[in-house]
């Protein structure tokens, strides 16, 4: 049991560095300016798994964004100027969180746009079902109501 809970312990111990994607020589020696380098790759687009950001992804292009974003943070560019640098590289498809223009603004509205679809749906079946009335019932229909509700069919 002591064995187990050792193992245990050690892997809560290495998850933070068992989680790092990308070859440790490739961090910047220096805490703080790798601290900006991953805080602006967790802002771009890994656009090989188009879901995750290039500090999330195993992908080779995402390894090369991760050295050119190092890259400039150690020759001392800014955020800003590294983001700018990349999306004038790749366009807006790099950015996680692309900005508002004509191009984009569709995929800015999409959330709303299906909202708005699902909810037309929804109000024209919920018209279409309550403007229908019941077919009448049957001689035999009737018959049977009769017999059900003097209790006598089973």
């Amino acid at each position: 049991m002591r064995c187990l809970a050792a193992v245990l312990a050690f892997l809560l111990a290495a998850a933070p560095a068992l989680a790092m994607v990308g070859r440790p020589e490739d961090r910047l020696r220096d805490p703080a300016l790798e601290s900006r380098a991953q805080e602006i790759g967790r802002e771009l687009r890994c656009m090989v798994c188009q879901n995750q950001s290039i500090e999330d992804s195993d992908a080779d292009l995402a390894s090369d964004l991760r050295r050119i974003v190092r890259e400039r943070v150690a020759a001392g560019e800014d955020n800003a100027a590294v983001m700018r640098f990349v999306h004038d590289r790749y366009g807006d498809f790099v950015l996680l969180r692309p900005p508002f223009n004509p191009v984009t603004a569709l995929l800015w509205a999409m959330p709303f746009i299906a909202l708005g679809g699902g909810a037309a749906v929804i109000l024209a079946r919920r018209r279409r079902a309550a403007g229908t009335e019941p077919a009448p019932l049957t001689e035999a229909e009737r018959r049977r109501l009769d017999e059900l509700e003097r209790g006598n069919g089973a």
